[in-house]
């Protein structure tokens, strides 16, 4: 009964206690893909953990010694079927995570996108720009396969061409790495755990360093003074929903562009890390299956 209890904590670890210290470490922000495949790795090796733990303590009930327990009694087929009855709830409920946020992502994007294209003008030299006449200054992408980058018209007047490119940059940047795929899926696997299990502090992380990427990119791009002075003129102006902006978590973003990169050796242990958490509770996951086809061949 080991497997299964070692499987169901560090579940819950991995869940909630560990993603709220990793979101209190700075060094994520210094190596942002880094810290980006960490996240993920933990919140897959979570439900692989949970999952695993329940298949192998439904197997521990039926099965002793790799040989099936002929007569396991009532009480223990009860357990057993209960625990496999969980296993397949966490299997359902994070194949169901995975099939909502994508239908609402879809539909917010698809409406958002069409109601831009009613009220906003055609930018003449870009044609992937649509730009609304609104005074607050900001800027967002609607990532698909019709893209579409909008400025607002107070962005496009308080900022000069050189601040427009980066922002343009940036925006370019989420559109072409598809990072709202990879925020896609972080919700779904973040949605899947219970509320009272889950946390936000992971979530919230993930989106912060989605934008230091594009960052990344934009100043390589069009330097790191246009996009800093770009990114204090748009402000803290909050994106539309479904859409990725390039204002959000002002502070953290400008302090970050006077800073040097994470080293190569810092990232590589991040990866490995990252492969650790995941390799774990998927061989956790073989294991019962394997020593269980391998007690009834014997």
């Amino acid at each position: 009964m080991t497997t299964p209890l070692l499987l169901g904590l560090i579940g819950l670890a991995l869940a909630q206690p560990v993603p709220a210290v990793l979101a209190r470490m700075e060094w994520p922000y210094r190596a942002p893909r880094a810290a980006i495949v960490l996240w993920q790795s933990l919140a897959l090796a979570a439900i692989l953990a949970v999952t695993g733990a329940g298949l192998s303590a439904s197997l521990w009930l039926v099965v002793h010694e790799g040989v099936p327990n002929p007569e396991p009694g009532a009480w223990r087929v009860a357990l057993h079927v209960a625990f496999l009855a969980l296993t397949l709830v966490v299997v359902f409920r994070t194949a169901w995570s995975m099939v909502t946020v994508a239908i609402e992502v879809r539909t917010v994007r698809r409406r958002h996108r069409t109601l831009v294209d009613l009220v906003a003008t055609r930018d003449s030299e870009r044609r992937s720009v649509r730009i609304l006449d609104a005074a607050e200054t900001f800027a967002y992408c609607l990532p698909g396969m019709d893209a579409r980058v909008v400025l607002s018209r107070g962005a496009v007047s308080s900022l000069d061409d050189a601040e427009l490119d980066a922002v343009l940059a940036h925006e370019r940047a989420h559109l072409r790495a598809r990072h709202d795929l990879v925020l896609d899926a972080f919700t779904a696997l973040h949605r899947a755990f219970p509320r009272v299990l889950r946390s936000e502090a992971a979530l919230a992380s993930t989106r912060v360093l989605v934008e230091l990427l594009a960052d990344d990119r934009a100043r390589r791009a069009s330097g790191t003074t246009p996009l800093a002075r770009a990114l204090v003129k748009m402000g803290m102006q909050p994106a539309p929903a479904g859409t990725l902006g390039a204002t959000s978590t002002l502070v953290r973003r400008i302090e970050r562009l006077e800073e040097d990169g994470a080293g190569r050796w810092e990232a590589f242990a991040c990866y490995l890390v990252a492969a650790v958490v995941v390799v774990g509770p998927t061989i956790s996951l073989a294991v019962p299956w394997m020593s269980s086809a391998w007690a009834t061949l014997s």
